[in-house]
């Protein structure tokens, strides 16, 4: 698979060449087309990147950082209860404290959960992208 690009600009996976003929996959839809083989360029980015981002951003970077199912619950509970003291997140989570310290520094650095006060408390709450992801795992 390469990747190929139209003179507007878009972004293709060139799955087939034959007869002057191009067959593209949007990324972005699945969708298949044929086109004029001179209609497209070739292009250095790579394939699975293209095809990668067909998905979403904020879902791209929720699948990429969370890496189990403890840790998505984790992100949904934020993202469904709010802003949560970290007593209570540990408590709920289930993992001691030095697996939450690198479960929500990964959290962090992909930017789904920012550190919040709770009732005078540390505590983290769910970014827009993490609602925005969770919001279309879920297919809302």
């Amino acid at each position: 698979m390469r990747t190929v690009e139209t003179s507007d600009g878009e972004r293709y996976l060139l799955l087939a060449e034959s007869d002057g003929t191009a067959r593209l996959r949007d990324p972005a839809t699945g969708e298949e087309r044929t086109v004029d083989a001179d209609a497209v360029e070739p292009i250095a980015e790579e394939a699975l990147a293209i095809a990668a981002a067909g998905v979403p951003e904020s879902v791209r970077r929720t699948v990429t950082a969370v890496h189990d199912e403890r840790a998505l619950g984790v992100l949904v509970t934020l993202v469904d209860n709010g802003p949560t003291a970290v007593v209570d997140l540990l408590s709920a989570s289930g993992l001691c404290e030095s697996d939450f310290n690198g479960l929500f520094a990964e959290l962090r650095a992909a930017g789904l959960v920012a550190e919040c006060r709770v009732a005078g408390e540390r505590g983290y709450e769910a970014t827009e992208t993490a609602e925005e992801a969770v919001a279309l795992l879920r297919n809302d």
